[in-house]
């Protein structure tokens, strides 16, 4: 037994050891475990964070694109409403220039009688108010000469005809209808006659 003895207390120091041993490592474990479950924390605190950033860059990514579609907004309504100020009567001022028309008619053929001078000066009198008041919500009439270089942007040719001369090849030999804008919009076209 005496011989056991040391035998035995050898398993029983081996057993030991390999407890502690096993100890040991389960201690070993378990600080690599909490290591990695603080780590494993942190990088979930880090990604919530990245995260909680990115959904606050994508907010404000919305709501800068939502101003500046509201600034465009504003903006595009406030022009129209400028043009539609410009131009509210502009039904009423294309109704109104078939009667400038005739006003300009009956004076050419006035001025040819010269027993209706005073009729001539009443007729005079009521085109200048007339064409004063349209002019003064915006009307004009557009220059357009004979001789002029004929541009299909301004122009409404309405017929060609032999040109008289070379010079006038291309160019606007008769104006047949004035031409009118309101503002800086031509409610009408002038109606020419350019040389062929």
């Amino acid at each position: 037994m005496a011989v056991l003895l040391p035998i035995l207390n050898g398993i029983k120091i081996n057993t030991e050891m390999s407890k502690a041993k096993d100890i040991k490592e389960d201690i070993i474990e378990e600080q690599v475990e909490v290591t990695t479950n603080e780590e494993t924390a942190e990088v979930e605190e880090l990604s919530t964070e990245d995260r909680l950033n990115k959904e606050l860059g994508q907010e404000k990514d919305k709501f800068l694109r939502l101003f500046a579609e509201f600034e465009n907004y504003k903006k595009r309504t406030s022009k129209e409403r400028v043009e539609l100020f410009k131009t509210a009567g502009k039904d009423v001022m294309v109704s109104m220039l078939p009667v400038l028309d005739d006003f300009e008619r009956a004076l050419l053929h006035i001025e040819d009688d010269k027993e209706a001078e005073e009729l001539r000066k009443g007729v005079v009198l009521i085109y200048q108010k007339l064409l004063n008041t349209l002019s003064q919500k915006g009307l004009a009439a557009m220059e357009v000469n004979k001789g002029d270089v004929f541009d299909s942007e301004i122009h409404q040719a309405i017929t060609q005809v032999p040109a008289p001369s070379k010079d006038l090849k291309g160019k606007i030999i008769d104006v047949v209808e004035k031409g009118y804008t309101l503002g800086e919009t031509v409610i009408r076209f002038p109606k020419v006659v350019i040389g062929q």
